[in-house]
């Protein structure tokens, strides 16, 4: 299985803080850190880690040309990312004392991906293929009905989730990937509703897509029809929870395209995501497959 990533390719500024700050507050950052992320490019990433063939395609600025290097170097084609005269998409990271993030995003490059490159990308792809999406670029819509009528696969991770997630024609999709917010969200339940109850909500929404819920302390679900399936999450010291869940993504899907049973694809994605707390970083902090199919 060829996989595509058709989404975002970021800069990353990753500041280590005590806590994350409040309104109004000045901390100082013990360390600060420039590196390639982009939920796109890390899911890319993961995927080309994992051993998977996978293509990039997105658009960045002239300030993101290392951005190609360091993915090319990881195994990750690149040549679907376009240039254009203005900025790549940026993501400023604070990373507080127990590894939590809080990230805020901006679009550059992410946003000006055009429908005429979209058409000439997915000209090269067809049955057989795998898009992965994610809510950080332009024309999900468009991506998805245009690369179904090619009879490729879809997958997509819905964040970071807003409301023009409810227009995307989600019930197109192979496979749904949401977190516990973002599910609650898309079922229209209340916050804090018991997992296996959103999964049932969403699995009723969508009867033909699969559907994964990952909900980090408490591991992820899988459903589809009458399946489901729950993995706990393996413990690990957690130093960074940047890409923990883009990490599982690629994961999964490689194991899938490797032929694992989805079970057994959830358990690779959830040893993967242990690994990638327990370091530092984005795109760095992602294993290798040796270290996860062994």
């Amino acid at each position: 299985m060829r996989f595509l990533t058709y989404g975002s390719t970021n800069i990353d500024l990753i500041f280590t803080v005590d806590h994350i700050l409040e309104g109004g507050e000045t901390l100082q950052s013990s360390n600060l850190v420039k590196s390639a992320g982009g939920k796109g490019a890390n899911q890319s990433t993961a995927l080309a880690k994992a051993g998977a063939e996978v293509y990039h395609a997105g658009k960045i600025g002239e300030d993101g040309a290392f951005l190609l290097d360091l993915l090319c170097s990881w195994g990750v084609d690149t040549r679907y990312v376009r240039s254009y005269d203005g900025a790549t998409g940026q993501a400023l990271i604070q990373v507080d004392r127990n590894g939590q993030n809080a990230i805020i995003l901006y679009g550059g490059g992410n946003k000006a991906i055009t429908i005429e490159e979209i058409e000439e990308t997915l000209d090269d792809f067809g049955d057989g293929d795998m898009l992965v999406l994610q809510n950080e670029i332009v024309h999900t819509a468009h991506l998805i009905t245009s690369a179904k009528e090619r009879g490729m696969r879809v997958c997509m991770n819905i964040a970071p989730f807003d409301p023009s997630v409810f227009d995307l024609p989600l019930d197109l999709l192979d496979l749904l990937v949401v977190n516990e917010i973002e599910g609650a969200a898309l079922a229209e339940m209340e916050g804090g509703s018991p997992f296996e109850a959103i999964l049932d909500r969403l699995v009723a929404r969508y009867p033909t897509t699969e559907i994964l819920l990952t909900v980090g302390a408490d591991g992820s679900y899988y459903g589809f029809a009458s399946n489901r399936i729950h993995q706990p999450i393996i413990e690990a010291e957690v130093v960074d929870t940047t890409a923990a869940g883009d990490t599982y993504i690629g994961y999964y899907l490689a194991a899938i395209g490797r032929g694992y049973s989805p079970k057994e694809a959830m358990y690779r994605a959830t040893k993967a995501s242990a690994i990638t707390v327990s370091q530092s970083g984005a795109m760095a902090s992602i294993p290798y497959a040796q270290e996860v199919f062994d």
